[in-house]
C-alpha cells in the first residue's frame, strides 16, 4: 500500500500546535523528496505564498496552502526520479511582494544573475568528476589578450593549458563563448582537470571568450565570427601547439552561446569542425514573423528560419544538449533532424533539468568524451 506524503499525515494530526510543527519542519526540512513528489515548505505569516520558477509542465506560481491553525505553508507536486529544479519562494503582504531563496533549503545554485534554491529529485547527485580531486593535477588558466579589428576592441580571455603541457605534441582546441562563466559557474576547470586526469578526454587547449554585448555580438553578428575564425584563431595558432584539422577545433556555448557558436562555424564553414551547444537558443518560427522572445530574438529568428529552409553541412559533427523543463526543448529537438539531414553527425541528449549553469556542468563529461575521448592523442588529425 502507498505510503501517505508526510505533509498529509501531518495535516490529519487534527489540531497542531506551533511545537508540533517546529518537529515536522526540523525533521524533513524543504522539499521533502517522496517517490516521485516534491512537497515545499514556508513558515511564516503571508496573505499568499508561491514557488517561483521555470519549469515548462507546472504552473508559475506554483500556489502553496496555509494549514489550518498554523504558519505553515505547502505545495506539491510530481517530480521524476533524476530531476533537478531551480526555485524561489515569493510571499505578498498586501500589495507587497518579496522573493527569495527557500530558508529550509541550504542547496542552492548560483548564476551570473544572482542565487536560486535547488530542489533535487530521487537519484539525482552532483556529479563526482565536478567536484575537486585532490589526485587531479591541476591544469594552468593564464590571461591573454588580443587586440580585435572585427570587435573594434581589446579582447580579453582565459587560456587554460593542461598538466604536463608539452609543446613537442599537439592539442585540440576548444574556444568557449561566455567562457568566464563556464569556469565561474559549471566549474569547467575542475571538469577539464579531472576528465583529463582520469584519461576520459585528451588534453586540450580552452579558451574561454567572454562577450562584449552578448544579445548584440552572439545572435549571427558578423563581426563576432570574424573575430573568432580569423583573429582569435591565427592567434592561438601562433602560440600554442594545436592540432590542424578542422575536426580538432571546437566551438562551444550555452543560450545565445549556442547561437553564436553555430552562426560563426556557418559563416566560415570548414574552419569548425566540431561544436558543442548545450540549450541554445534556436528559435525560429514555421508560419509568420510572430516568435514570442523579444527584440534580441528576431535575428536569431531570421538565422534559423533562412538555414531551416536550406540546411547545409557547415561542420562535421555537433553534441546537443538540453533539459526538459525549459521552453527551448521544442526547438531543440526540431534542430537535430535538420542538421542530420544536411549531414552532421549529431549527439543529441535530453535530461530532467532547465535553462542553468549546472544543468550545463552536468554534460560536459558526455559531451567532452564524445567529442575528443582520451587518450588516443593523435585520432583527430
Amino acid at each position: 500500500m502507498r505510503r501517505k506524503l508526510a505533509i498529509n499525515r501531518l495535516r490529519e494530526r487534527g489540531d497542531l500546535s506551533g511545537e508540533l510543527v517546529t518537529q515536522f519542519v526540523d525533521k524533513y526540512r524543504s522539499p521533502i523528496i517522496e517517490g516521485q513528489n516534491a512537497t515545499f515548505l514556508f513558515r511564516g505569516d503571508a496573505d499568499e505564498v508561491f514557488v517561483r520558477h521555470r519549469v515548462v509542465g507546472l504552473p508559475d506560481p506554483l500556489p502553496m496552502k496555509q494549514l489550518a491553525g498554523t504558519d505553515l505553508w505547502a505545495a506539491t507536486c510530481d517530480l521524476p526520479a533524476g530531476s533537478r529544479v531551480e526555485y524561489q519562494l515569493e510571499t505578498r503582504r498586501g500589495e507587497h511582494y518579496e522573493r527569495f531563496n527557500d530558508p529550509l533549503n541550504p542547496r542552492v545554485a548560483h548564476s551570473p544573475m544572482g542565487s536560486s534554491s535547488v530542489c533535487a529529485g530521487e537519484g539525482y547527485h552532483v556529479p563526482s568528476w565536478a567536484l575537486p580531486d585532490p589526485e587531479a593535477r591541476p591544469g594552468e588558466l593564464t590571461d591573454h589578450r588580443i587586440r580585435s579589428k572585427a570587435l573594434r576592441r581589446d579582447q580579453g580571455m582565459l587560456i587554460y593549458t593542461p598538466a604536463r603541457f608539452n609543446r613537442v605534441l599537439r592539442y585540440p582546441l576548444l574556444v568557449v563563448h561566455d567562457g568566464p562563466e563556464y569556469v565561474q559557474f559549471a566549474a569547467m576547470k575542475t571538469v577539464l582537470d579531472n576528465l583529463i586526469h582520469r584519461l576520459d578526454i585528451a588534453p586540450m587547449i580552452v579558451a574561454f571568450v567572454p562577450p562584449g554585448d552578448r544579445l548584440r555580438e552572439y545572435p549571427n553578428y558578423a563581426p563576432h565570427a570574424r573575430f573568432m575564425a580569423r583573429e582569435l584563431l591565427p592567434d592561438l595558432e601562433s602560440r600554442y601547439p594545436l592540432m590542424e584539422s578542422p575536426v580538432s577545433r571546437c566551438l562551444m556555448g550555452s543560450s545565445f552561446g549556442g547561437v553564436a557558436s553555430v552562426s560563426t562555424a556557418y559563416r566560415y564553414p570548414g574552419v569548425f569542425g566540431s561544436l558543442l551547444i548545450q540549450s541554445a537558443s534556436l528559435v525560429f518560427t514555421d508560419i509568420g514573423q510572430d516568435h514570442g522572445g523579444g527584440p534580441y530574438f528576431d535575428p536569431v529568428v531570421k538565422f534559423v528560419n533562412r538555414y531551416r529552409a536550406k540546411p547545409t553541412r557547415f561542420t562535421d559533427r555537433m553534441y546537443m544538449s538540453c533539459g526538459i523543463y525549459e521552453p527551448l526543448i521544442t526547438p531543440n529537438r526540431s534542430m537535430v533532424s535538420v542538421f542530420r539531414e544536411a549531414g552532421i553527425t549529431v549527439k543529441y541528449e535530453e535530461n530532467r533539468d532547465g535553462h542553468n549553469w549546472d544543468n550545463w556542468r552536468d554534460r560536459l563529461q558526455s559531451a567532452l568524451t564524445w567529442l575528443y575521448p582520451g587518450p588516443q592523442k593523435y585520432v583527430y588529425e
